[in-house]
């Protein structure tokens, strides 16, 4: 679709905790392995201070992990 109509598709997952964590991300994808092997790129997006959230890039075929943070206004989104 995105080829062929020239646009941009967005496929959203939700997330459940992992209870059994003691470190790392206490997070896990719902879906499996499917929804994650069907998208080029992945992105966390979480809540972060005040009216800020962020983007964490975390799997991608060639740029590295990063993050951006972001906030959402009336007038759009903005860095």
């Amino acid at each position: 679709l995105a080829d062929l109509y020239n646009c941009v598709v967005l496929v959203t997952n939700q997330v459940a905790a992992k209870l059994d964590t003691f470190y790392g991300p206490s997070e896990q994808p719902i879906g499996g392995h499917i929804v994650g092997h069907a998208a080029t790129f992945r992105f966390f997006l979480r809540k972060s201070k005040g009216d800020k959230r962020v983007a964490k890039l975390y799997d991608s075929p060639y740029l590295p992990d990063s993050e951006a943070v972001f906030r959402i206004t009336e007038k759009g989104i903005h860095d």
